[in-house]
């Protein structure tokens, strides 16, 4: 007699459903209480980094390795944990491609709730910035960014020093018209605003090498500092 197919797919259904409920049910207030107590997680404060951003400019004025350098060394000292102080190696940069813009990126922190970074690019790059899980707080080192939102007719403009808030769920236009670096910010819910990070290496680049070695990287930071307790 042959296996009644409908009753084993309905099963299976039934079996998957239950899976999914269940991790819902585990996670759900898991969630909810991580997220009534994402401020006691972070360990990078917004003011401090403004100001160690605009300290590195006064520093290195348009010398943007000077800047570089300054900021990573100031954070190293303040946060010697939680910092990636490797600027100067090489392979520690690495190609960026979200929402069609590009650019080079070097890790400086990497945690489930907070991540930052430089990022910029010495030719201009124009995209999209993605609906994010987290605020994101970008510094204008050197350069200029511009952004735009629907309905507006005037293009939001940001010189150095300047920080531009992205709050969580926002979405905009942006613009870096010629060579402009940042020191970029978010706090919130990192992990799945790595979807958007990796969208266009599976669609558009199929940059394998640079999806690789962000993976790496990535990784790397996220479970060291999970394994000295930073969430």
């Amino acid at each position: 007699m042959a296996p009644n197919t409908s009753t084993s797919s309905t099963g299976g259904l039934t079996r998957l459903l239950t899976i999914i409920g269940i991790l819902i049910g585990v996670f759900t207030p898991i969630i909810y209480v991580l997220e009534r107590n994402l401020e006691s997680l972070y360990v990078f404060g917004i003011e401090e980094l403004h100001e160690v951003a605009k300290r590195g400019i006064e520093h290195g004025g348009n010398d943007t390795a000077k800047i570089v350098e300054f900021i990573v060394d100031e954070l190293k000292q303040s946060h010697p944990k939680y910092v990636n102080p490797h600027w100067n190696v090489p392979e520690e940069w690495m190609f960026n491609n979200a929402g069609g813009a590009m650019g080079g990126m070097y890790l400086i922190h990497a945690s489930i709730t907070e991540y930052l970074i430089i990022f910029g690019t010495a030719v201009g790059t124009e995209g999209h910035s993605g609906r994010h899980t987290a605020d994101d707080y970008f510094t204008i080192l050197t350069g200029e960014q511009w952004a735009y939102v629907p309905g507006e007719f005037k293009r939001e403009v940001y010189p150095p020093g300047a920080m531009h808030h992205m709050r969580r769920g926002m979405v905009k236009q942006y613009k870096m018209p010629e060579d402009c670096f940042a020191l970029e910010y978010a706090r919130g819910w990192i992990p799945p605003m790595l979807f958007f990070g990796f969208a266009d290496g599976f669609t558009s680049t199929l940059d394998v090498q640079t999806m690789w070695r962000t993976v790496v990287v990535t990784g790397r930071e996220m479970i060291g500092n999970l394994l000295i307790g930073k969430i």
